[in-house]
């Protein structure tokens, strides 16, 4: 007698070969999947290795959204025979599998391995599902080559897209409202992309602003965040002259991305540098200090600029070192005195 396996399982075709979709509880993957790949060398293998810094947080996404975590289907090949039973001859039916069969995971080995380790902080986990699409496995090559074909085209989201459906996230939330608060920004931001064209309507990318939101609130959260973070970038946007022009139309957006650093991204991570200063000492006139923004000459050829935001070949520094001594330059145009290690920085230009 050959003992089985058997799920619920809904039939379906693809590339003249069937396959099968079977919920499967949680808790049942750590028997259905054996883990044998890490031994294994790559050619030998259709997975590549587990990625083990992966697997923490993963785990925590689950367990810190215990009521809201959503995970997409995993894939596998049945290696051993198997019999998939319709109910009255449609496509609805059983699937048994002998218990002899090997179950090969082609795609969605970190998802399972970080359920597994979220069961073990959590063990009402293992009475929930995931659905498994079930292929037939007829080989090393098919395998491997099921691996590439499903990751293949699988496109990441940009991280500005990301952020916009971000609904737990406190500073993709604050940004979203940023954005839909400051005129400037609702204007002239991206929501979607990570990188604007020379000739893009917009000015500045959703994620941009999200690392600048980063820099000002740190780990600092409370619930008079999102109203100083939306009062901070109010009065940024109505002290700098040319940010005004451009939405009264007096200066064109091609002139201000062209000659102007005020739409540069380390120039964004500097203000929200400079936002932080203010967030950390709330004692402070905020207003007054912004308001000598509009005497600062944001042109990227005014000398202020040379060595910190721009090199000395003329083209634009993205480095932690080029926001620091961007912000300080800022700040004693402010009359802010600079902290210690920002004094320590001015030693290098």
């Amino acid at each position: 007698m050959n003992f089985r396996n058997k799920f619920p399982a809904v039939r379906g075709m693809q590339a003249n070969r069937e396959y099968y979709i079977a919920m499967i509880p949680l808790g049942l993957l750590e028997k259905i999947f054996i883990d044998n790949n890490e031994t294994t060398v790559a050619n030998f293998r259709a997975q590549r290795r587990i990625n083990e810094s992966r697997i923490p947080e993963i785990k925590k996404y689950i367990l810190e959204n215990r009521d809201t975590y959503v995970f997409s289907a995993l894939s596998a090949s049945i290696d051993g025979d198997f019999e998939f039973i319709p109910y009255n001859n449609g496509d609805i039916g059983e699937l048994n599998v002998d218990m002899d069969a090997v179950y090969l995971i082609n795609d969605g080995q970190h998802r399972k391995a970080a359920i597994l380790a979220a069961i073990k902080e959590d063990e009402s986990l293992k009475k929930e599902t995931i659905s498994i699409v079930f292929f037939k496995d007829i080989g090393l090559e098919r395998s491997q080559q099921m691996f590439t074909d499903l990751n293949k085209y699988a496109v990441k989201p940009s991280n500005s897209l990301a952020t916009l459906y971000d609904s737990r996230d406190e500073i993709a939330i604050i940004t979203k409202k940023v954005i839909d608060t400051v005129d400037f920004f609702k204007r002239y931001t991206d929501k979607e992309k990570d990188n604007l064209g020379k000739n893009s309507s917009k000015l500045f990318t959703l994620n941009n602003l999200y690392k600048s939101n980063q820099r000002i609130i740190k780990n600092n959260y409370s619930e008079l965040s999102e109203n100083f973070v939306i009062e901070y970038w109010n009065q940024v946007s109505e002290n700098i002259i040319e940010w005004q022009e451009v939405m009264n139309n007096k200066l064109y957006k091609k002139d201000l991305r062209e000659d102007y650093i005020v739409t540069l991204a380390v120039t964004l991570n500097a203000f929200g540098r400079l936002g932080n200063y203010f967030y950390e000492n709330k004692n402070l006139n905020m207003s007054e200090y912004l308001k000598k923004l509009q005497n600062i000459n944001w042109n990227r050829d005014d000398k202020t600029w040379y060595k910190r935001t721009i090199r000395e070949d003329g083209r634009v520094k993205n480095t932690e070192e080029a926001i620091i001594l961007t912000c300080n330059a800022i700040k004693k145009k402010l009359n802010i005195e600079l902290l210690k290690d920002e004094k320590l920085k001015e030693k290098h230009i």
